[in-house]
């Protein structure tokens, strides 16, 4: 989370409002489709930082602003908008607050759009971006391949049923386009996968009947293979995909799912069957494969299955600008007529959101996270491990509810990965520990630098290792606990407000001081809390004999 000095915002306040610098007044709101677009135009031209809550004339004033009242949530919004990480960060400036929007620059040969709306500023304006400004910013990694025509290829080479299944499908997703009375041609140049009346690759990938594939991109394939050990040799069982991925697609997740065994475990009354090979994972491997894969390299997509684990195997390194940390939040399509196309029909929601999905559903079913580590310049090597690791975590995950979990960015799942496996957290990681201690899913002891965090007592209560929990918290938790009782024996019948128990235990956060309250009343019974809204008040809760 970036984290702005005094002094660095002094010299935004002087510097001009130009290519990395925006201010809006914003006192009392500010729309969020507006703040959309601004960060739409700003990653476009290279990055920056919108300042919310000072005017933008020199000499500026700093008025403050009072929207986006939970910066978590606003950056949680934009993050679902964009699949990007646009860090939002508040400050108070001799008392007014401020709030900061760090934009991310576009990667090389993309642009950021926004309704399909690519926006660039022009003085006090956004507008549109022009065609010549999009095709230089396209071509800045070189030219789409599968956007380039294949020589002498014809509608003849396109398999018709293949066809009919892409209209079908964006259809489905577009019903008021009303594809389903368009003829087949019409339909494939209204996606741009025939253009003037000359087949594209990306045509002949997704639609191609076998011999074409076999004539013009043989390397457009994807080889199975089903392993039952380690051993070097011929495999169980193999078999080769060459021809259109669209009717090939659900029968080789059909493959891999015959033997998808189900790890089965047993909590109290709740019983869990969780498969080895998530279907949404794996079918997301295989696209974000055939999807980014370099169509120039003669190799094919290898697909390998083993008891335990799946391996996918793509010709061509990662796009520029995109590395194995930045996985998660950097998006870069090699193929973009290819990824546009599977988007009409379906297939890919938003570019790259599929390595979001897998790493989310790897931390829910606590199987470890997906595995770059031994891709290289010549190829993206992909493992996908399927052994559950932490039965006791499902229950976890389902306590925090569906709702909360809606809510949850890819890295809050990442965070709760590090610390359920004891691994640092990033500065990023960090700046969500806010948001997952209102879900209920991790505590906090201590402040500043020497503030810790862990995994909430549920969590450790689930797996019978409650101890686990006392002793990564340390004694404090128990003292703590005992000043707040003391502290409520003290104010008799009274009671005390919240803010009272802050200055008791200045160094713990509200909300911890809320899950120590919650805890003495449902575990001691010893405290209840009496009132709405601001008058509530917590008092020591004295049995009588009824109570007994």
């Amino acid at each position: 989370m970036p984290v702005t000095s005094p002094e660095q915002f002094e010299k935004f306040l002087s510097a001009p409002e130009g290519t990395r610098l925006e201010f809006k007044a914003a006192r009392n709101s500010y729309e969020f489709d507006k703040l959309v677009n601004y960060c739409v135009a700003l990653a476009n031209e290279g990055g920056g930082t919108m300042v919310l809550g000072v005017t933008d004339k020199r000499p500026r004033d700093i008025v403050g602003t009072t929207a986006f009242p939970e910066p978590g949530e606003t950056e949680a919004s934009l993050h679902r908008v964009f699949n990007h990480r646009i860090p939002v960060e508040e400050l108070f400036h001799d008392g007014k607050r401020v709030l900061l929007v760090h934009v991310p620059s576009r990667l090389p040969g993309t642009a950021w759009q926004h309704d399909g709306k690519y926006l660039k500023r022009a003085g006090d304006a956004l507008v549109p971006m022009g065609d010549q400004e999009l095709r230089a910013i396209f071509s800045e990694t070189g030219p789409d391949f599968t956007a380039e025509i294949v020589p002498n290829a014809s509608m003849r080479d396109l398999e018709l049923t293949a066809i009919q299944e892409f209209q079908k499908r964006w259809h489905r997703k577009n019903p008021s386009l009303k594809l389903d009375s368009l003829q087949p041609d019409q339909v494939l140049k209204n996606a741009e996968l025939i253009i003037d009346d000359e087949i594209t690759y990306a045509a002949l990938i997704l639609l191609g009947k076998p011999s074409a594939i076999s004539r013009y991109l043989a390397q457009a394939e994807v080889i199975f293979e089903y392993r039952s050990s380690e051993a070097a040799g011929p495999a169980s069982d193999r078999e080769e995909y060459r021809e259109p991925f669209l009717l090939f697609y659900d029968r080789l997740w059909n493959k891999i799912n015959l033997r998808n065994d189900r790890q089965s475990y047993q909590e109290d009354f709740f019983r869990y069957d969780i498969p080895t090979f998530d279907e949404t994972s794996i079918r997301e491997a295989i696209l974000n494969a055939i999807c980014h894969r370099d169509y120039r390299a003669g190799g094919s997509v290898f697909i390998r299955q083993y008891s335990r684990r799946l391996e996918v195997v793509s010709p061509g390194g990662f796009p520029p600008g995109v590395t194995i940390e930045n996985l998660a939040d950097q998006q870069n399509p090699r193929n973009r007529r290819l990824a546009e196309a599977l988007n009409r029909c379906g297939f890919i929601e938003r570019s790259g959101q599929g390595i979001n999905l897998m790493i989310e559903q790897a931390v829910r079913h606590t199987k470890p996270l997906p595995d770059f580590s031994r891709s290289a310049t010549h190829e993206v090597f992909l493992v996908l491990a399927g052994t559950v690791q932490n039965p006791a975590f499902l229950r976890f995950i389902e306590r925090i509810g569906e709702n909360a979990l809606s809510h949850f960015q890819t890295l809050d799942f990442l965070t709760l990965d590090a610390l359920a496996h004891d691994r640092d957290l990033t500065e990023d990681m960090k700046s969500r520990i806010t948001n997952l201690i209102e879900a209920g899913a991790v505590e906090s002891k201590g402040s500043g630098k020497g503030r810790k965090h862990f995994l909430s007592r549920e969590l450790y209560a689930e797996m019978g290792t409650p101890g686990i929990h006392t002793r990564q918290q340390g004694l404090d938790y128990e003292t703590n606990k005992a000043l707040i009782v003391k502290h409520l024996a003290s104010c008799g019948a009274d009671g005390a407000k919240m803010a009272e128990l802050e200055q008791v235990l200045p160094a713990q956060s509200r909300a911890s001081i809320l899950r120590m309250l919650q805890d003495l009343r449902d575990n001691d019974s010893c405290v209840v809390l009496l009132g709405r809204t601001s008058a509530q008040r917590w008092f020591m809760h004295h049995k009588d004999k009824s109570d007994a």
